[in-house]
Formats: C-alpha cells, structure tokens, sequence
C-alpha cells in the first residue's frame, strides 16, 4: 500500500494558504517556530522575567532619583505589553516617570537599503515612534549620539546621548537566528542599533567586503558598548509564531543570551538529512528582499547542493540593480567592489545581500511565488510559479521536502 499522504498548510500573506500534500515516508521535517502570547499574557511573561532575577529583579537595579533609559532596539514582539511591562517594574522600584525615557531606534537591517534619508522617511513607523511615548533615535543627526570610548583600533565608538547621559541603561531587544549570518541575528543589539549612520554604514562595508569574516569585529565593538555603558539589565525577547511573545530573558548580558538562545530552540529545527526540496514562506510575508534572502539561506541550510528552494510569499519590492547585474551575468566581486567605493548606502546594501544570497543559494534552484510578475523573476533567472499549483507540484513529486514556517526566522541544522 502507498504511504500515508500528510496534509499541510502553509501561511504565505495570500487570502487562501498554500495546501500540500506529502507522502508521510517524503516529508523530512515540518518546522515550525515556538509558540508565544500577545497582550496581557505577553506582557505577564515579561514581568515575571523582570522579577525572577533571583539575585538582581529589575527594581533593584534602581534607585529613586535615578534617570533611566530604557533602550528599545528594533521592533520586537508585543513592544507594546512589554513596555508597560518595563514601566510598572520601575515606577515599583521607585523611579518617578519624569526620570524615564523610553528610546526607540527603528531596526538596523544591513541587508536592507535603510541607511538614506529617503528610506527612513519612507519607514513605516513614520517620522515618530510607534512606540507611544518613546523618542525615536535618529541615527543620521550627529546631536543626538556622544563619543563613549574608542574600539581597538582607536576609532571612536559614538552611541545615543540618552545613552550616554543615563545613570542606568535597560536593554531591550529580540534576540534570534540569521541564517544569512550564519547564526546570531544582529537586531535587537544595543549597537549598530544606537550608533550613529556613519557606523552604521562602515558595518555594511564590511560585511559587503569581508562577508562573515566582519562579524568578530562586530561582536567586539557590540560588547564593549555594553561594558563601557555599564549595561547589566538586559531584556532579550523571542518571538512566537506569527509575532507573538515565546519568551522574555532578563539580567546580565551573557544569562539573558544564553535563556534566550534555549528558548528560541524550536527556530534552531535538527534535521536528520537534507532535503530535495524546501518550501518556504516568511515571518512578514509582503517583506521585501532581505527577508527572501534570509529564507534562501534557511533554506539552503536544509536541502542538498543540488536541490530547490521554494519560497512562498506576498512581497512584490524586486531586487535592486547590484542584484539584478549579478544574475545577468556581470562578476560579483567587481560590483561588489565598485558599490562600496561609491559610498552610497543604498548600492552597499544591495551589494552585502547579493553577496550573501550567491553564497547561500550556491547551485540550488530557487523557485518564486511572490507579487512579483513573471518577467522580473524569468530576468533574474528564477522559477517562476504562477500558482500554488506550481509549488504543489513540485513537493508532491519530491524524493524528500522539508517545510520551513516562517523560515526567515530560522537556522535549520543537520545532525
């Protein structure tokens, strides 16, 4: 008798999901993130991490008079729960509200064309944050940052003056996996988030440049903010399924990255075997490229050399012009070379996630169900599938599939 067929849908932004069916003995794994909370349950997680230090709660790491900054890096899930969270906690351990402020920097996205003017006025938070009562950070207004120390090589680190200027910084952040990176995602960390534009942009240089390579460089520079801000409360967020709350880890920086790397296991899937095929979809799905990009990387992660990728979404932003010469033919590392030596944000950007996606994607084949039209994918030299009945298709007749939710957020493993 033929094996069990196994029914699975999948969420992909459209008003109907993506229906599969699968062999039971051909679906290698259906991943899928952890389960999270929203509203007043998310914001009782967060309260209860902020209490549970056993050594250090939240409202012994102040005391009254104290000016407090409570520093939102990125956009993390239920921001709203856990800032008020945040606020009850202070005001018990007896700081006035006018001692407060509530920092909200939009996220830092190197992979994302985010670093000009214009982006950031295009930004869906607008010009105010969308966080009520927190102050947007600007990074691109020199004012608002200060020198704080110099990095190894003497260059000055300079962050936000509300940083600076505080007698006690909280750090808040989601804390999760780029599989782009390799590993650890770099939103939700207190630096590049905080920095000024300039550092901001030298980052993508050299992650354009240097690939992974440029990442201890990073982790220095990140974790000597935290030393020279003398940084000890730290709040570190993992996201649910679908932008709920899985979990909040709070105290020193090195405890709460360890909780919270435990709790974000169900983003980490241990697979026996690669897969032939992965069918992906996307955290956000009308994100744009970035995200496409971080599900091919998933997904690659996944699959053999010679397999496909298939991600499903509703995002319609094509790929920008470093992207589009490099599956035209032109050599990457020359383009490369030419974006970051124009010193134009937007160009650096594209180049890093070109250079990442090639990497990731190696020979695979990437198959495209998107808002973009067949044209723009069959230019890049892409599948294109016009219907779910495409990606149905494909899964059905694979050898093996392995189903990656979400996959944007995840870091797939072998055993």
């Amino acid at each position: 008798m033929p094996a069990k067929r196994i029914a699975i849908e999948m969420d992909y932004g459209a008003a109907d999901p993506l229906r599969l069916e699968i062999g039971r003995d051909r679906l290698a794994a259906d991943c899928r993130g952890p389960d999270g909370t929203e509203a007043g349950a998310a914001g009782q997680i967060t309260a209860t991490a902020l209490r549970a230090g056993a050594e250090s709660p939240l409202a012994k790491h102040v005391v009254p008079g104290d000016r407090v900054t409570v520093a939102l890096a990125g956009a993390g899930p239920q921001s709203l729960a856990v800032t008020d969270a945040i606020l009850t906690e202070l005001q018990a351990g007896g700081v006035a509200d006018g001692d407060v402020t509530l920092l909200h920097s939009p996220p830092f996205d190197p992979l994302e064309a985010s670093l000009s003017d214009a982006d950031r006025s295009a930004d869906a938070s607008g010009p105010q944050s969308p966080i009520p009562g927190a102050v947007k950070f600007h990074p691109e207004i020199d004012a608002e940052t200060a020198y704080l120390a110099a990095d190894e090589e003497a260059r000055p680190i300079h962050v936000a003056r509300a940083l600076v200027d505080a007698d006690v910084v909280i750090a808040v952040g989601e804390w999760g996996f780029d599989a782009t990176f390799g590993g650890r995602s770099l939103k939700g960390e207190l630096w590049p988030t905080f920095a000024r534009q300039s550092s901001r942009l030298e980052l993508a240089k050299a992650l354009a440049r240097k690939g992974q390579n440029a990442l201890p460089e990073w982790r220095t520079v990140m974790q000597d903010t935290l030393w020279q801000l003398g940084v000890c409360a730290n709040l570190r967020l993992v996201a649910g399924r679908g932008d709920s709350l899985a979990a909040a880890e709070f105290g020193l920086a090195s405890e709460a990255v360890d909780r919270a790397r435990e709790a974000a296991a169900a983003w980490r899937p241990e697979l026996s075997a690669p897969a032939m095929v992965a069918v992906c979809t996307l955290a956000d799905p009308t994100a744009g490229f970035a995200a496409i990009t971080r599900a091919v990387a998933a997904g690659s992660r996944a699959t053999l050399p010679s397999g496909t990728v298939c991600v499903a979404c509703a995002g319609s932003k094509p790929p920008g012009v470093i992207f589009s010469r490099w599956r035209q033919g032109t050599p990457l590392a020359p383009l490369i070379h030419e974006a970051v030596a124009s010193g134009d944000p937007s160009l650096i950007a594209d180049a890093l996630l070109t250079r990442f996606f090639a990497r990731r994607l190696g020979d695979r084949r990437l198959v495209l169900l998107s808002g973009l039209d067949e044209s723009t994918v069959e230019d890049l030299e892409f599948g294109y599938a016009e219907s779910t009945a495409v990606i149905e298709r494909l899964a059905s007749r694979a050898e093996s599939v392995v189903l990656l939710h979400e996959a944007d957020r995840m870091l797939p493993r072998l055993k």
